[in-house]
């Protein structure tokens, strides 16, 4: 793998032992090299991101030609139904495409991948405080795999209980027909997930706290570190939460319990299930959870973007300590909101109360991000590149999903729309025209640092311009759909005539996400074809400040072929007393306009 290639520099000698050198399956499968396990995430999660986005044109498919024969694929998965799609297997799209693109997607694509590649190498460390459990962090995803993907191979066709698993649908095996082992599988992945997720928060803490080049004091980190670091924090103290529940609602089906499961409950003319538990428990273990994950799924993001506008605005951040502030202020009140997902289930109006006012509190310190975000570009020398379309994308798309979110706060408008196409509008807005800009702006932007070579211009503009208009076309619609109340989770809300009226805008919305699906095409193509024959990078294509600019490209083991200090802040663009427009973090105070970049740079 071309990420661990020495390029020709000196580097740090480590034995075969420590980095697992010299054998092709401890070298490329079984390494423990960071950058080798972040680029194995980065392909995995890429591979599932397609599975996903599949199992979401399905359930645009049903949305927009009920009842009406696939085209193609229909005959061969439907041919029992006439190459129709049934009810039970739409419930089975929506559950499996929101797991895939949660759990197997954002998640480690962010968490995982980038994490994992830019955390030893941002922070001057020549990889991560314990090298094993990385790597086992990346081969407990394996087990989820398999057992997510393997549950579309099971009775029930996949899971159908929601992502979210509501019981009793979700608990007892008679109640639908994926609630049988294919929810049990369901359940053991995200068990697995969890278990993963745990070994990369411990990594990612102790390196961040304890590798960190001289110099790199805390208020030195690049944002994207920050995020991180949050998220890292995020995952020690919620994931637990959601993995013991997890374990419960197992033992639920598979032992007797009856954790979740009321007293002397039936379904589907079943006997009686032992029971004596509370189905809404679930409900408060899950989203104390799974609030906290929007942000795990968010923050990196955030910090990346941060990163990438800096570049190339060529001007400083704009309020860098405010910036750590905010992340660590949403972080903080993440934690304390996870009830708004369930204003409808009877809660008490004060405990309402309480929960809908911290969730509003979150714009506060999300107006804090956004308008440093427009200090930072305003009156920079912006280069329009295709890193810096896809983050200026990012905070268009996090506006639009962050205003709905201040008004779905209010108890009175959520029990409303609780149920209908503008939650489903504003989670899309927020995750995938929000993190997905960001990740598709990161993957461009780190891509020469990771393989080499840098990717094609014109055509990831192009894949920037068909999938934003697309985008737009598929989600902002969902907005007009869910301000009339049209319900998420039927397979035929037109069953309703109140709702038959909108069948064209969802058949608009259909053939918009067709195309936003068919608009990764020029990026698959690009990625592949730029790792072996896109232009050779130095080691700053970018001319950035950060310390993992200052390495090879692709960094050998051990990262650095000097050993790093850190004399400034992240952000340093733009000084007037310097010849170049920017000082990198490792470079000391100098007399004005004298030896601006260090002799590493200057060779390259």
């Amino acid at each position: 793998m071309s990420s661990i290639t020495a390029d020709g520099h000196a580097t740090h000698a480590h034995s075969s032992s420590e980095f697992g050198v010299g054998e092709f399956i401890t070298t490329y499968v079984f390494s423990r090299d960071h950058k080798v396990i972040g680029i194995q995430f980065l392909f995995s999660t890429l591979l599932w991101f397609l599975v996903g986005g599949l199992l979401a044109i399905g359930i645009r498919w049903q949305l927009a030609w009920p009842w009406s024969d696939m085209p193609v694929i229909g005959p061969m998965l439907f041919s029992a139904e006439g190459g129709q799609i049934s009810p039970e297997f739409y419930t089975m799209l929506f559950t499996m495409h929101a797991t895939v693109m949660t759990f197997l997607v954002i998640i480690p694509i962010l968490a995982g991948a980038f994490g994992n590649y830019l955390i030893p190498l941002m922070i001057g460390a020549d990889d991560m405080a314990f090298p094993t459990l990385n790597m086992l962090s990346y081969w407990v995803m394996w087990p989820a795999f398999f057992l997510f993907g393997g549950s579309f191979f099971v009775a029930g066709n996949g899971a159908s209980s929601g992502w979210t698993s509501y019981p009793p649908l979700s608990s007892v095996s008679e109640a639908a027909p994926g609630s049988g082992l294919a929810q049990t599988m369901w359940l053991m992945g995200l068990t697995c997930v969890g278990i993963s997720s745990m070994m990369g928060s411990v990594n990612y803490l102790t390196t961040i706290i304890q590798m960190r080049a001289p110099g790199m004091t805390m208020m030195r980190l690049p944002l994207t570190i920050w995020g991180m670091f949050i998220t890292a924090l995020l995952q020690a103290f919620a994931l637990p939460v959601l993995t013991a529940a997890g374990l419960m609602q197992l033992l639920d089906r598979v032992a007797g319990t009856g954790f979740f499961i009321p007293e002397a409950l039936s379904v589907n003319n079943s006997a009686m299930a032992p029971g004596g538990g509370q189905p809404l428990l679930w409900q408060h273990l899950f989203w104390f959870y799974s609030h906290p994950a929007v942000y795990i799924m968010i923050l990196p993001a955030m910090g990346m973007v941060s990163d990438i506008l800096c570049c190339f605005a060529r001007k400083p951040l704009f309020g860098y300590k405010p910036m750590v502030y905010a992340m660590n202020g949403i972080a903080g009140l993440g934690f304390i909101v996870w009830g708004h997902h369930m204003f409808v289930s009877g809660m008490n109006p004060g405990l309402g109360m309480t929960f809908m006012v911290a969730t509003m509190m979150i714009a506060l310190p999300s107006a804090v991000k956004t308008f440093n975000w427009l200090g930072t570009i305003y009156g920079g020398k912006i280069e329009f590149t295709t890193p810096m379309l896809f983050s200026l994308a990012f905070v268009s798309m996090f506006v639009v999903g962050g205003l709905s979110g201040i008004f779905m706060a209010a108890t009175p408008v959520d029990i409303f729309i609780h149920d209908t196409y503008y939650i489903v509008a504003h989670f899309h807005y927020v995750l995938f025209g929000g993190t997905a800009m960001a990740v598709f702006g990161a993957i461009y932007f780190w891509f020469p640092k990771m393989f080499g070579r840098t990717m094609n211009e014109f055509w990831g503009k192009t894949h920037f311009l068909l999938t934003f208009i697309f985008l737009n076309g598929t989600f902002f619609t969902m907005h007009i759909l869910g301000a009339v109340g049209f319900p998420r989770r039927l397979a035929d809300p037109y069953h309703y005539e109140t709702f038959r009226h909108l069948q064209p805008i969802n058949q608009f919305m259909t053939i918009c996400a067709i195309l936003m699906v068919a608009s990764q095409i020029p990026f698959i193509l690009n990625f592949f074809y730029s790792m072996f024959f896109g232009p050779k990078a130095g080691r700053n294509p970018w001319r950035a400040n950060g310390l993992e600019w200052q390495a090879p490209s692709p960094p050998g083991h051990g990262n650095f072929d000097f050993q790093p200090i850190v004399y400034r802040g992240p952000y340093e663009y733009g000084s007037p007393e310097t010849d170049e427009d920017y000082y990198p973090q490792t470079q000391p105070p100098t007399e004005r306009g004298k030896a601006d970049v260090p002799p590493t740079l200057a060779a390259d």
